[in-house]
């Protein structure tokens, strides 16, 4: 007999390995921020040329994130209403700009919107100049690519947790399309857009690659430029690490007002019925709705088709140095994929049993931080110990694991929430607890939602242009790395081909990773 009353743990798997992967990455980013700050000799200040970045930083993340958004609330709001042959297709493809490696989508925004490109080509039959693409609005509309499909989707996701029997009832007491958007679409748009805002932000605040080749000059510098500049050729630690501390407390500030956004009281549920829209029926709205899916399709569907175009010729005469470069980015895309499985699965079973705080300190850190800091701080860590350069591939993964777990965290917490609010009482009560938890219960339902969060990881470890950047010697370089210097020596053609090859890799392990995930999983 109990002597006195006892908590009952419900929950059937331990929590203090997501308490200790938490720990782990701000440990990771806190830590390597701290070394790099404790080893920079006494600084100026913020001189005019930080103050010039700063300001291009919050003008171009600004602009991006309101373009991407505001662009995208239309976009979404026709695919919402409309249903046609190729939609769920169409949907997949607009996701494509965000897991496209930034260098391929460069030369690919640069073939139609560059000085020689299509676009200057149509305006110079009609006689108008061609366009420059250098500069803040060539950042801006890079960003825009990038950003836009993933505003949409978020956008979407709010318009289709509406239920069915909202939109039925506004049509039973005849509301038009304005009295639809005031009584539903505008009250969803008020709590999905701050947080969208928020993370396209903080997503163009860390912005270097984009920067490095489309900024046009010293005028079109972020803070993230600016510190690759700061160790790169002046190895000024201080100013790396101050410039590093402003961009990890700009990004905290913007998410931090987005959580501030208090949550609404939402639309209750419905009984999962396909969603009828009546409000769209008029001839106008259908062309606008078209017009503008048309226009969303073609922007971000041409710079694809450009690095198709032009890739293939290339693609034929690769040098060798292009495809070591491939399979040193395919080892770091693996170890970093895998790295992160073994932080976000913990990491989101913590979460989804009440540790919410742990997400949002891991996803705020792996938003804020910056790829070079944690990389230069890794490696003053490691000097004393080893040498560095042996150590570069497998920073450059760890550093990518970091930069890809806030977007694993947003796929694997709602369905690992859902699985323990179903499963947990009912493998309690069968005895079934830790490893069998995991092996029966957990790996099987989250299969789909692992795959995508690794296909995710693998195929922005492919594409990222960071880290290796800075530390990378002439003979090891990923296939990123490899592009953007065959592009300074003005090899176009090879580079064009790399590029391609880069584009097939990143979009083949993706989809290879996510389609095993869902093979023969539950849906």
């Amino acid at each position: 007999m109990a002597q006195r009353a006892q908590p009952i743990n419900l929950r059937p798997v331990a929590t203090w390995p997501g308490t200790c992967a938490a720990l782990g990455v701000a440990l990771l980013v806190l830590g390597t921020l701290a070394a790099v700050a404790l080893r920079a000799e006494g600084g100026r200040g913020f001189g005019a040329a930080d103050w010039a970045a700063l300001r291009f930083t919050l003008i171009q993340a600004s602009l991006s994130a309101l373009f991407s958004v505001g662009l995208a609330v239309p976009v979404a709001r026709a695919l919402a209403r409309r249903r046609f042959i190729g939609r769920r297709i169409l949907i997949t493809l607009l996701g494509a700009p965000f897991i496209l490696p930034v260098i391929v989508a460069i030369l690919g925004l640069l073939a139609v919107f560059g000085r020689s490109g299509w676009l200057s080509d149509l305006l110079g039959f009609v006689g108008l100049a061609p366009v420059q693409i250098y500069g803040l609005h060539g950042v801006v509309i890079a960003h825009v690519f990038f950003n836009l499909p993933l505003a949409t989707r978020l956008i979407l996701q709010g318009w289709q947790e509406i239920p069915a029997e909202r939109f039925r009832l506004a049509a039973q007491l005849d509301a038009g399309p304005r009295a639809m958007w005031s009584l539903l679409e505008a009250p969803m748009l008020r709590q999905v857009l701050p947080g969208a805002l928020a993370v396209v932000f903080a997503i163009c605040l860390s912005s270097f690659a984009v920067a490095l080749t489309l900024g046009g000059g010293p005028r079109a510098t972020t803070l993230e430029l600016a510190i690759y500049q700061a160790f790169h050729f002046d190895f000024d630690l201080g100013r790396a690490a101050m410039l590093s501390a402003v961009q990890l407390v700009l990004t905290v500030v913007a998410a931090l007002l987005a959580l501030r956004v208090p949550p609404g009281e939402g639309f209750g549920a419905g009984l999962d019925r396909a969603v009828s829209r009546w409000d769209g029926s008029g001839r106008r709205t259908r062309l606008w709705d078209a017009s503008w899916i048309c226009l969303a399709a073609l922007f971000l569907m041409l710079p694809l088709l450009a690095v198709l175009l032009s890739g293939l010729p290339g693609l034929l005469s690769l040098p060798a140095s292009v495809w070591r470069a491939a399979w040193v980015s395919v080892q770091v895309a693996a170890l970093s994929t895998l790295l992160l499985v073994s932080i976000a699965l913990p990491l989101a079973t913590s979460i989804a049993l009440g540790r919410k705080a742990l997400g949002e300190v891991a996803g705020l850190l792996g938003l804020a931080a910056s790829p070079l800091v944690i990389g230069t701080g890794l490696f003053l860590l490691i000097y004393p110990i080893a040498e560095p350069a042996a150590l570069a591939l497998p920073v450059t993964a760890l550093v990518n694991m970091v930069m890809a777990l806030p977007f694993a965290l947003r796929i694997l917490v709602p369905r690992m929430r859902q699985v323990m609010n179903q499963s947990a009482r009912l493998a309690l009560a069968l005895d079934m607890r830790g490893p069998a938890v995991w092996r029966r219960v957990i790996l099987p339902r989250c299969r789909a939602q692992i795959g995508f969060a690794a296909g995710l990881t693998a195929a922005l470890s492919l594409g990222d242009l960071g880290v290796i950047a800075l530390f990378a010697d002439p003979e090891v370089a990923t296939l990123p790395l490899q592009v953007y210097r065959l592009m300074g020596a003005y090899r176009m053609q090879t580079a064009q081909g790399a590029a391609l090859l880069l584009f097939a890799l990143s979009m083949g392990a993706f989809w290879l990773l996510d389609r095993g995930g869902r093979y023969h999983a539950e849906a």
